[in-house]
């Protein structure tokens, strides 16, 4: 990829990190990466396309960052995926609320698939933090409600801050594993993977 065309992504995700979408033109973008505005034109057609370049990059750094560690107990793993996701969440303050608190115009279309993507690559970073290739629909629903619950969480951190970061990593650890022991009531296979989890 071009190394201008990076420079201007870069310039473009650290401003959507600062302040919503809206709000950043592209003679904004254009100053903060000393460029001129034709040349953002150049490698975008306009703000939407930029916003969106900078969504795939952002996700690239998301998806490299949540890759649990070789070593470790399986919640171990979880831990420090998760204190990295909130490292991102953080970063990318203003960023991260515009994607989940914004209208139609950014969770629809492409900006939406996006979204899913990111959703997606959570959910193989966890599955593999915990051991498990393909889980079933109980499993998988299970997931899918605590990473709502960790988006969620992050907002509201991100509009209070009134508990300590490594206080609420801690907890929605604790609450990963009581949904999964809700599962495990409902799906003999969760039952087998909370076993394994407790022996490890």
């Amino acid at each position: 990829m071009d190394e201008r065309r990076d420079e201007l992504i870069s310039a473009a995700l650290e401003l959507f990190s600062d302040r919503p979408p809206e709000d950043i033109s592209i003679d904004d973008v254009a100053d903060a990466a000393g460029a001129s505005r034709a040349l953002v034109y150049h490698y975008f057609g306009g703000k939407q396309e930029l916003y969106l370049a900078a969504l795939h990059s952002a996700a690239k750094q998301l998806d490299d960052l949540l890759r649990p560690p070789a070593e470790g107990k399986p919640l171990e793993r979880l831990a420090v995926s998760l204190n990295r996701y909130f490292d991102f969440v953080e970063d990318h303050a203003a960023g991260f609320v515009a994607l989940l608190r914004g209208g139609p115009a950014y969770r629809s279309g492409e900006v939406g698939e996006v979204l899913d993507g990111i959703r997606g690559l959570v959910m193989n970073h966890i599955t593999k933090s915990i051991g498990v290739k393909a889980p079933g629909p109980v499993l998988r629903i299970t997931l899918r409600s605590w990473m709502a619950s960790v988006e969620t969480a992050g907002l509201d951190w991100l509009e209070h801050r009134d508990l300590p970061r490594g206080e609420l990593e801690s907890l929605l650890v604790d609450h990963h594993v009581v949904l999964l022991n809700v599962a495990a009531r409902h799906d003999p296979d969760v039952a087998a993977l909370l076993g394994r989890l407790a022996e490890d």
